[in-house]
């Protein structure tokens, strides 16, 4: 049986520390989609564009591969550990060390990629139409890679200390750097190459203040990041060596958009598809960041910490917990997307250089996009499952596959056109997920809850269907009725996305949807503090 310390005090503050963070993601997210609408009316989707899109793609990849998020998997559980036995100090000189290795490390990899730029483009052959271009812009961004890794290390240690928001809101000034140098370096620069080195040197500026503005929030903590590298420590090491298959199964998931981004350029349309489909996959991100990306970095610490205690019954509850969670925020997200895909796209992205003509494009990658969403979001939970038990190399093989998956997929699916893409994304999320259930369910030699998970999935996919399909005819209607001006389509979508809301949380309470009990209980919990 189950303990009960899941349902209780611990998981309210799971669910409060949850919602913290998932506003100040949501923030970020919100703002990025703001400059995403930005670019999208400087630039659109069709040209020049498509090489900076590639130029980002690349230094953005070995970031997964060798910082921020891979690094700091397999930084928090040995952090972690060592504050749990008790050996703080040493825990902070391993946290320096990893600092100035990694910093310097990437430095020198960031200087390698830089002169080696032309030949990382030549995979995609001559996106925007532009190969030179797409090489230069790669070289202005590719120092964001060792300034992301130093940045692995200081949020690694507050999430490991349970302190979110900080690390969540610096995103926020991230987008803010992007969209002032988009909007006051743009309209002065001459060429479409010179407003895309704007556009690039903005990014790089904005990833400066994301890695300083948390460095204050360690103040107060146990010690502090010194000026060591301590090679020699065992727990170092063990950084480094978990950080193979973590680096490979986090890499991996990333790699795939690089194979997208492949067969995009070289098999559909260099001048159109890789813009697109980013530009669809900006939007699909947004509820993944909000929600499954909290919950996911909330549990993170959590688990590492109950699997260091060997507490493998709370390790199940919470690990079946965080799925459901994410199930109840993206199963509705995912099918609203989907039917409302198009009125989304032109209500972001359609003005300035992005045209009409693009939109249908666009909406239909978006689509096939959100059909992985739930899954996507699953997969994420179950890896950060697997590193707290530093079993790593299991959803490493799991990514492996995935790939192979996923680019057989696109070699199939490319003919369907840009959305054939996504579509094969999306596939592979789910057979990944799958794979990972299965595995984890056999790591723990028991129970994850699978019946209470499908029947709270099944009551979930009854009521986001229901909400979706009240949400379309609300738009339809007033769609028709106040006609397509910019204030008028964001009434009815607005007011679309706000009866399916509403029609959700209706037939999830009707239908004793479990998750409901938690948000009920923290919405009680915000009123009595306010």
């Amino acid at each position: 049986m189950l303990r009960p310390v899941a349902e209780t005090g611990p998981r309210r503050r799971l669910a409060l520390s949850t919602a913290i963070f998932s506003l100040a993601t949501g923030l970020s997210r919100v703002l990025g989609l703001v400059r995403e609408i930005f670019a999208a009316y400087f630039f659109g989707t069709s040209g020049s564009i498509n090489a900076f899109t590639i130029a980002f793609q690349i230094p953005n990849l070995v970031r997964a591969l060798v910082a921020d998020a891979a690094l700091s998997s397999a930084f928090v559980p040995v952090f972690t550990e060592l504050l749990e036995q008790g050996d703080r100090k040493r825990a902070w000189r391993v946290a320096s060390s990893l600092f100035w290795i990694m910093l310097l490390g990437l430095s020198a990899l960031s200087a390698l990629f830089i002169l080696l730029a032309p030949i990382a483009i030549m995979p995609f052959g001559d996106p925007g139409g532009d190969k030179a271009l797409a090489a230069n812009l790669a070289r202005v961004l590719f120092p964001i890679v060792a300034l992301l890794g130093a940045s692995g290390i200081v949020v690694g240690i507050l999430n490991s200390y349970d302190h979110f928001t900080v690390p969540a809101i610096t995103p926020v000034f991230w987008n803010i750097a992007i969209i002032i140098g988009l909007v006051l370096g743009v309209p002065h620069a001459h060429g479409p190459s010179a407003q895309l080195y704007v556009y690039a040197g903005s990014i790089l500026a904005g990833t400066v203040i994301q890695v300083l503005l948390p460095l204050p929030w360690l103040r107060g903590l146990d010690d502090r990041l010194r000026v060591v590298i301590d090679w020699k420590d065992p727990a170092v090491r063990r950084v480094f060596k978990m950080m193979v298959p973590v680096t490979l199964g986090l890499g991996l998931i990333n790699f795939n958009a690089f194979v997208d981004s492949i067969f995009a350029s070289r098999l559909i349309d260099a001048n159109l598809a890789p813009a697109a489909i980013d530009k669809a996959f900006r939007v699909y991100m947004l509820p993944q960041g909000i929600f499954s990306v909290a919950i996911a970095t909330v549990l993170f610490p959590s688990l590492a910490r109950l699997a260091a205690r060997s507490d493998m019954d709370g390790f199940r509850s919470t690990v079946a917990h965080g799925i459901r969670q994410i199930g109840f925020m993206l199963i509705p997200a995912s099918i609203l997307t989907a039917v409302l895909a198009e009125p989304m796209v032109r209500v972001i992205y359609q003005r300035g250089a992005f045209s009409p003509g693009q939109t249908p494009v666009v909406a239909a990658a978006l689509a096939a996009f959100s059909a992985g969403l739930a899954f996507n979001g699953a997969m994420l939970m179950l890896n950060r499952a697997f590193f707290s038990l530093q079993q790593n190399w299991i959803p490493t093989w799991v990514a492996l596959g995935n790939l192979v998956l996923n680019a057989t997929l696109d070699l199939v699916f490319y003919r369907f056109g840009v959305w054939g893409i996504p579509l094969a994304t999306a596939v592979a999320n789910v057979v990944g997920t799958v794979a990972l259930l299965l595995l984890l369910r056999r790591r723990l030699g028991g129970r994850l809850g699978f019946g209470e998970t499908a029947d709270g999935v099944v009551r979930i996919t009854v009521a986001s269907l229901a909400a979706a399909g009240i949400g379309f005819l609300v738009w339809w209607v007033v769609d028709r009725t106040v006609g397509r001006s910019t204030g008028s389509q964001i009434l009815s979508l607005g007011l679309g996305i706000t009866a399916a809301i509403d029609v959700y949380l209706a037939v999830c309470l009707l239908l004793r949807v479990k998750e409901m009990g938690t948000l009920l209980s923290l919405r009680a919990r915000v009123r009595r503090h306010q």
